[in-house]
């Protein structure tokens, strides 16, 4: 890896750390040094620097809860695929819900790895199979490395929920749980609202969100500590978000809950009638929605962005849309459109970004928040105006199902020390592929 100077960066250090202007010396993917000792080692090392004022050095991004259902010989995405294209991505950290072609539910099915500096994490499964039935063996799953429990997109039987919390085998673990009840969707796809039924989609009523969360909140108040070991997992209505904020004005047995990113981005009232995007679960809510959604992720009602990547092949993608597996697929896509939607269009802070892609997902899996460190290598670098066409990205993932993919992009992670022979950032307009150093 070529030793990188890096003049008057971004720097973003960690949560509650002010973003100041910084040199940065990188050597061999690591942060080496900052300031007057990065100035003195790259004079003396001969290292010339890259002006690098309007691009940011942050820690990586973490996603709480995507899919990968076959690791080894899947079709829409394999392990090495996902990592590749997530930690060019700049994301740090994946934990992986237990859906899959061998549910991971047992010990022996929770055996997948990845390279440091990248961090694979999974989670068990609440109940046998994710069938909601009888419960999976919490204690073992535990004992072998889950990150916590967990089932699919939809809330499992309560009276299974309340035996698992009473037993509390997690031990303080937590326990991601979708706040949906399949029973009250009506087979829709679309939340119900005015520009839904006007495009003619199968509507899904809200009650199917609001009956579920309401139960989870009851379940929450009851924890014998504070936070509880409950977590929430795709919040999707602006009915939910009000049902949330009231408890927790009133309550500080709260859980928290992380939204997907594609929530963020589209509604029913934008997205077109041919794009990619409108079958996923929850459904795609209504411009009012999308704005709910929003706002509580700002204020901290919401906890933590997802990528909730659900890869598909290219075969699945032929279906009919309501005949096809639903989900989006891309962790490429997120930090850029988010960047665009929030920091650009909104006025974000790039400090209240990274509180909901990386420090609150960090908090919702129970791990320390990401910072940087001298010697460190889970750092990104972004430059918010770099173009770039996903079609001609060698890094993107095997999935059919990115809602983005034929759009230009603005916005591109350019290196990161997940990877050191990813860097796309040389001087201005220039894009490259560094060969791998020994031991990457």
């Amino acid at each position: 890896m070529i030793d990188r100077f890096l003049r008057q960066v971004q720097l973003l250090e960690g949560a509650q750390r002010p973003l100041r202007s910084e040199d940065v010396l990188v050597r061999d993917g690591a942060i080496a040094a900052y300031g007057a000792e990065a100035r003195a080692l790259a004079a003396a090392g001969g290292v010339p620097g890259l002006e690098a004022q309007g691009w940011l050095l942050a820690p990586v991004l973490v996603d709480p809860h995507s899919v990968l259902e076959d690791p080894i010989c899947g079709r829409a995405e394999t392990l090495a695929s996902l990592v590749r294209s997530a930690s060019a991505a700049g994301y740090g950290t994946v934990a992986l819900l237990p859906r899959a072609r061998s549910w991971r539910d047992r010990p022996e099915r929770l055996q997948l790895n990845a390279p440091a500096p990248f961090e694979l994490l999974l989670w068990g499964s609440f109940s046998a199979g994710g069938r909601g039935e009888e419960l999976a063996p919490h204690g073992d799953q535990l004992e072998a490395g889950a990150i916590g429990l967990a089932d699919d997109a939809d809330l499992p039987p309560l009276a299974l929920l309340e035996r698992g919390l009473r037993l509390a085998e997690a031990g303080g673990r937590p326990l991601l749980v979708a706040p949906r009840d399949p029973s009250l969707t009506q087979q829709g796809f679309v939340r119900e609202g005015v520009e839904a039924l006007r495009a003619g989609w199968p509507l899904d009523p809200v009650v199917s969100e609001t009956l579920a969360l309401q139960c989870l909140l009851t379940l929450a108040a009851q924890a014998p500590e504070p936070t509880g070991p409950l977590r929430l997992m795709n919040l999707s209505t602006a009915a939910g978000v009000q049902l949330l904020r009231r408890a927790a004005a009133v309550s500080t047995r709260v859980p928290l809950a992380s939204v997907g990113w594609w929530h963020l981005l589209a509604d029913s009232g934008s997205l077109d009638p041919v794009a990619e995007g409108w079958h996923v679960v929850p459904s795609l809510g209504t411009p009012t929605d999308r704005e709910a959604l929003i706002a509580a992720l700002a204020d901290g009602v919401l906890s933590a962005v997802a990528v909730n990547h659900q890869p598909l092949d290219g075969e699945e993608q032929l279906l009919p849309l309501d005949q096809r597996q639903s989900g989006v697929a891309g962790h490429r896509f997120v930090l850029p459109a988010l960047w665009r939607e929030l920091v650009v269009a909104r006025g974000w802070s790039p400090e209240a970004l990274w509180q909901a892609l990386s420090w609150g997902p960090s908090r919702l899996l129970g791990r320390p928040e990401e910072r940087l460190a001298l010697g460190s290598r889970r750092w990104l670098l972004f430059d918010p105006e770099q173009e770039w066409l996903p079609k001609e990205d060698p890094e993107a993932p095997l999935a059919a199902n990115e809602p983005l993919l034929t759009e230009r992009q603005r916005g591109q992670v350019l290196a990161t020390g997940l990877r050191a022979s990813l860097w796309r950032g040389g001087q201005p307009g220039e894009d490259q592929l560094l060969p791998d150093s020994p031991g990457n």
